[in-house]
């Protein structure tokens, strides 16, 4: 059995030397139905891979509605927004698909790509309320000209709506994730190619197997529930195609760097944050539309809860510290140092596994997961409260300051880190 796992290893490491780099904004995505949840309620999820690493989360009152969504540490206006939901119950995450617009013609202009995708998800938090709504938008782009996209945009609203919206220049296509035609299983999963688009331009293919076999599992077992995706499948180690899994070669301890190629799993160098979006069943409060949000590496950072109040409060954590950064963020890039050394080369695409987990439980991974799951049992409580008693401003806070005082806590005494809030 052993020989047998090198020689996978080996296989991984001689292809990885000949792979041509693939776009770093290779994001992973799965909309799932609350028919299929075994709390009823539908989600959306997205894993973001960008080069531009340094996120944070912000709170907008918009012209219409108020939003939460991630955004670029340096767009200090939060001009684009890479997923996010607002008080009406609408959440918007997109992919970018490559394939919608065809491959180049010699001579005519390029096909647009993803650049204004940030600024179209922010006018849909801002100005919709309904899948419907998204639609009208898109329809209005689109009388004007060309739709400014090749992506897939992943919606949901608080009537229970689901789809996603494979959309370029020339239009868009829906799937939704409610109709057993399109998705027979309640879910739906996207990376790096549209279906409707150039079938030979896809991309993400790697990913979309480990997603779609994560998801026919979970979904035929019955537990296609948030908190595996946002905490499992963001830092799954097997490799879609390969199928290899790094968690077999974990070392004894980390007090020597072993490294393993890192190319094409869900989590990869460039993941600057995940955000799985939970929406409410029939008769709930839209505001109870919670984002589940990893604002950095998710191999370095935890995940928290975030919900929308009146006065826009949101954990300090997360949001713009005196410095202008998000202190969790910062904290994940100084621990993803650990993972990733070697800067020269091509040597962020090797990751130090000793660093990450081990069989002596040091891994940065391994003290993130308790530290996460308190942060979960204790976010059950409150949103069972608020779901019951109804929201308050003044239970947000509290809530919010014990994540605060929680994490600041626990990054200095397990990583010797200082918050900075």
């Amino acid at each position: 059995m052993m020989k047998k796992k090198r020689l996978a290893l080996i296989c991984l490491m001689t292809g990885a030397m000949f792979i041509t780099r693939t776009s770093v904004k290779a994001c992973t995505s799965i909309i799932v139905s609350g028919k299929v949840t075994p709390d009823g309620r539908p989600y959306i999820f997205k894993n973001r891979d960008t080069m531009n690493q340094d996120n944070l989360v912000v709170s907008i009152k918009g012209v219409k509605y108020r939003f939460i969504g991630i955004a670029s540490q340096n767009d200090s206006l939060a001009t684009s927004i890479w997923s996010g939901h607002n008080e009406a119950g609408f959440a918007i995450a997109n992919t970018a698909a490559y394939n919608l617009n065809g491959k180049p013609v010699p001579g005519k202009p390029r096909p647009q790509g993803d650049e204004n995708d940030g600024t179209l998800m922010r006018r849909a938090l801002e100005t919709c309320a309904t899948l419907k709504d998204f639609e009208l938008l898109l329809d209005s782009i689109k009388a004007r000209g060309p739709i400014p996209s090749n992506s897939n945009f992943a919606v949901m609203d608080a009537q229970g709506g689901v789809a996603y919206y494979e959309t370029g220049n020339n239009g868009y296509t829906k799937f939704d994730a409610n109709d057993p035609l399109q998705a027979p299983y309640g879910y739906i999963v996207r990376t790096n190619h549209g279906m409707t688009g150039e079938r030979s331009m896809d991309q993400g293919v790697e990913r979309y197997l480990a997603i779609s076999d994560y998801a026919a599992r979970a979904g035929f077992a019955g537990n296609l529930g948030f908190e595996p995706v946002i905490r499992k499948v963001t830092r799954t180690l097997t490799h879609g195609l390969t199928r290899l899994n790094l968690g077999d070669f974990a070392p004894q301890d980390d007090t020597q760097p072993v490294y393993f190629p890192f190319r094409d799993f869900i989590p990869r160098y460039q993941t600057a944050s995940a955000q799985l979006i939970q929406g409410v069943k029939k008769g709930e409060n839209p505001r109870l539309t919670v984002a589940w949000t990893i604002a950095g590496s998710t191999l370095t950072t935890v995940a928290i809860p975030l919900w929308i109040t009146s006065d826009g409060i949101l954990p300090k954590v997360v949001s713009r510290n005196n410095e202008g950064r998000a202190s969790l963020v910062d904290a994940g890039f100084e621990l993803k140092k650990q993972l990733f050394p070697i800067e020269r080369g091509n040597g962020t695409d090797y990751i130090n596994l000793a660093k990450l987990i081990n069989h002596a439980g040091t891994g940065i991974l391994q003290k993130i997961e308790p530290i996460e799951t308190e942060i979960f049992a204790r976010s059950e409580q409150a949103l069972n409260a608020l779901r019951k008693n109804g929201q308050t401003a003044k239970e947000t806070a509290e809530f919010y300051h014990w994540i605060d005082t929680f994490l600041k806590e626990q990054y200095k005494r397990k990583f010797g880190i200082e918050l900075r809030i």
